[in-house]
């Protein structure tokens, strides 16, 4: 799996750096002219949810479908075609999983949702749309790539969820934007490091 990360990383960060430039910009501009407070973390949280943007799209767009790859209209078929724990189950059945796990996650943060069915929703919107606009860009429709994503956003927003009831449960001081920022700051160092 990280492999996979690192080689879609290794050939987006000139796009990723980018739009994280010009979004940076765009949005200390508003910021600015408008007179609003500037809460790093939250600032980087935004960057990091256009980064995962950008990134779905270039893993779902890229060409790198197997020529011998076809349609699949029939649920389950080609999740239970791989041995568990091969790198093709990884790669295919435990990486569309993580792949929308952020989505659930996003979708829980801006709307402050903790309704699943709404999640599930979005989710799987998200999901048909991005296999219909594969199968027209010459790579394939899978019916089981909707039910894992749907699955990944489900899990995503339940981690979310259930980070909420755990920071009613902390000390004052680790939900302060002094201790926010921090995390923030070495997060985004550990995330320039690996790029």
């Amino acid at each position: 799996m990280s492999s996979i990360i690192s080689g879609v990383l290794s050939s987006t960060w000139p796009m990723i750096l980018v739009s994280v430039v010009v979004a940076t910009s765009l949005r200390l501009t508003y910021l600015v002219k408008n007179h609003i407070h500037f809460t790093f973390y939250k600032e980087v949280f935004m960057l990091v949810a256009i980064v995962y943007v950008l990134e779905l799209f270039q893993i779902v767009t890229s060409g790198d479908v197997v020529s011998w790859s076809t349609n699949n209209f029939i649920p389950f078929q080609e999740m239970f075609r791989y041995r568990i724990g091969s790198p093709l189950f990884i790669k295919n059945v435990i990486g569309n999983i993580v792949l929308f796990m952020p989505y659930g996650f996003f979708i829980g943060f801006y709307l402050k949702e903790d309704k699943a069915r709404f999640i599930l929703l979005l989710t799987l919107l998200v999901s048909v749309t991005i296999e219909c606009v594969q199968m027209s860009i010459g790579r394939v429709f899978d019916v089981d790539d909707i039910l894992l994503n749907t699955l990944g956003g489900f899990i995503g927003a339940k981690v979310y969820i259930l980070l909420v009831k755990l920071t009613n449960h902390i000390p004052a001081f680790f939900k302060s934007e002094f201790f926010l920022n921090i995390v923030a700051f070495v997060a985004l160092l550990g995330f320039f490091i690996l790029i």
